[in-house]
């Protein structure tokens, strides 16, 4: 076990279901031996292999956390082949408050990893992650959406493999989730430097995907159903559910991120594009009002990139360094 001031209520070897939290201790004013409960769930049954199914990680993003607690309610020990490890609410404290950052810390947990075992509570969580659970797996699933800011369509992330045995277990767990939309990336490795969940996987051997499941700070009931189906039949594809019975697949439009449109004035935003919407190199993607002057005319904003939108801005208030839309073009 690594060094870490985290304990478990759970333990990881033990069969069966299991419930409980991480207890992070948190000394502070209203409580001086007190600890903050990361809530978690084991189910193991049987051979097979661990994975790690995460939401939460930035608290703000809501399907993901909805969709785990349902399948933590719902497994049962005689269902699973393997071992199945639960975190709804990666970054607690962000997750409770409903931010993407945590409030005691202000930490991105997902910008925080590898962590540090005695750092911020923020860290803390990162390490545990990074140093004690991805080392028990063989996979792991992060599920994020847009947050607040953001929308997505249901898109799955996975890097492009540095072998053909990891390039071919990310494709099977992409075609799996069966999601609309997919963006695969280079980078990644026992050699990542990424401060991301991904990159802690990536460190330690473990195949890992990502998705992004809409945003807004709201909850879709058709994005909700997709993860539910996605995540069910990930695990019967890697042979932990046996007998589940997966519907046919509806097929997966690759893609490769050109970039984000920032907005590099100060205002309201008016778009012009949604998701979805192709975009040419200088289209006009709408523009910048500013009605503390109205007298003054808008400012248009151009893409630098040919492709399509991918993501767009929920909050109409926009400053110098928001992104405003990420445009991606087909994967070749």
């Amino acid at each position: 076990m690594a060094d870490t001031l985290i304990t478990s209520e759970v333990d990881f070897d033990a069969l069966g279901k299991q419930t409980g939290f991480l207890r992070l201790p948190h000394s502070v004013h209203q409580s001086a031996y007190g600890w903050i409960p990361v809530p978690v769930v084991v189910v193991a049954n049987g051979d097979g292999p661990t994975i790690l199914l995460m939401a939460g990680n930035h608290g703000d993003e809501y399907e993901g956390q909805i969709a785990l607690s349902k399948l933590a309610q719902e497994l049962e020990p005689a269902a699973v082949c393997g071992r199945i490890i639960i975190l709804p609410m990666a970054n607690f404290p962000a997750a409770q408050a409903g931010t993407r950052t945590s409030p005691i810390d202000a930490g991105n947990l997902n910008r925080s990893f590898p962590g540090n075992a005695s750092g911020s509570p923020t860290e803390m969580i990162a390490h545990y992650i990074e140093e004690v659970l991805l080392p028990l797996c063989d996979y792991a699933v992060d599920l994020h959406s847009g947050g607040s800011s953001l929308y997505y369509p249901p898109t799955l992330f996975r890097g492009r493999g540095h072998s053909a045995k990891e390039t071919a277990a990310l494709e099977a767990m992409q075609l799996a989730f069966d999601l609309p939309y997919s963006w695969a990336f280079g980078g990644g490795g026992r050699g990542s430097t990424a401060r991301t969940a991904m990159g802690a996987a990536n460190r330690k051997g473990v195949i890992s995907v990502m998705t992004e499941l809409g945003g807004g700070g709201a909850v879709s009931g058709e994005i909700l159903a997709l993860t539910e189906r996605g995540l069910r039949r990930v695990l019967h594809s890697l042979g932990m559910l046996p007998n589940y019975q997966p519907d046919a697949a509806r097929g997966t439009r690759e893609v490769s991120v050109c970039g984000p449109i920032y907005a590099y004035d100060a205002g309201v935003f008016e778009p012009f594009k949604a998701v979805g919407d192709p975009v040419a190199k200088n289209d006009v993607v709408g523009v910048v009002q500013t009605p503390d002057t109205p007298w003054r005319a808008g400012v248009e904003v151009k893409s630098p990139y040919s492709g399509m939108v991918l993501c767009k801005r929920v909050m109409a208030q926009v400053k110098r360094g928001d992104a405003i839309y990420q445009i991606a073009e087909d994967l070749v």
